[in-house]
């Protein structure tokens, strides 16, 4: 893409969404983690080591280009998006809890990113010509936490302005990720139907992998359906934005970010279907 362009639009629109996640946040948010400990430890843990291994799996299973799977290990490596918000809504997901691991998944995010990003570069042998490094990592800090608190701090002050501002900004959102998907397609269109045609499978399988693990897996340890409908859209709608932003700005290699930008095409689709069939299975077993 662009660079100029890039330079200005893609930390802008990074902003945008991160303001509008602080505008849906407040303290207490952080705080409930001692009112559900147990839900927010296992959701985390399937987010930070199950699903990046997963990720690494299916990466070598599938034998991925390198740039291809660092940008697949970039994308296992972003917290949930604002969408899991959403979907949790949609489908009688405790949406409290959403709002508990996204907020904890954002801050968590700063560290984790760039280790399992660099072993992911390391993996492929690829210190040479990409990397994460320290300035970078400040940098992804600054755009990433900056609007989150500025929009919590316009909340508590603006309460009635945060309310009316939520729908706008989730429209937003998913009009600026729509936006630079295509922007992504078009600058890599002489290669796409090769990218789609090496990743396609691995990003389908990945969010599927990760809307069932996140499910699954809470369920199995004893947590609520509602909480483990929560858990399954954190962990299965991944940030796709700050992957790209990440792959596009700091790592600077547009291949990296190609990932993303097929998962979120696919993960919108998926995680509806996904939602849908808990919805119907929840209907069938209270019948």
């Amino acid at each position: 893409m662009d660079s100029a362009a890039t330079t200005i639009a893609l930390p802008l629109a990074l902003g945008i969404i991160m303001f509008g996640l602080g505008l849906s946040l407040t303290v207490d948010d952080f705080r409930r983690v001692r009112r559900h400990p147990r839900a927010v430890v296992i959701a985390l843990a399937c987010q930070l080591l199950l699903l990046p291994l997963v990720c690494l799996g299916l990466v070598i299973v599938l034998d991925l280009p390198p740039l291809l799977g660092i940008g697949m290990l970039l994308l296992a490596a972003s917290p949930g998006g604002t969408s899991a918000n959403l979907f949790s809504h949609l489908f009688h997901g405790d949406v409290a809890l959403n709002v508990t691991l996204t907020a904890i998944n954002s801050v968590i995010a700063i560290f984790s990113l760039p280790i399992i990003t660099n072993l992911a570069i390391a993996y492929y042998d690829r210190e040479d010509s990409v990397s994460l490094q320290l300035g970078k990592v400040v940098e992804v800090f600054a755009v990433v936490l900056v609007p989150v608190l500025l929009g919590m701090l316009v909340r508590s002050r603006r309460e009635a302005f945060a309310a009316r501002m939520d729908k706008p900004v989730r429209i937003g959102s998913a009009v600026i990720l729509a936006v630079l998907v295509i922007g992504i397609m078009v600058d890599q269109s002489d290669k796409i139907g090769d990218y789609i045609a090496d990743v396609g499978l691995a990003t389908a399988l990945f969010c599927v992998i990760s809307l069932v693990v996140g499910y699954v897996v809470p369920k199995a340890l004893g947590i609520t359906e509602s909480q483990a409908i929560a858990s399954s859209m954190e962990i299965g709608v991944h940030n796709g934005t700050l992957a790209i932003y990440v792959a596009v700005e700091v790592l600077e290699v547009t291949e990296i970010s190609v990932p993303a930008a097929v998962y979120s095409v696919f993960m919108f689709v998926l995680a509806g279907a996904w939602g849908y069939l808990l919805s119907r299975r929840g209907s069938l077993v209270a019948t």
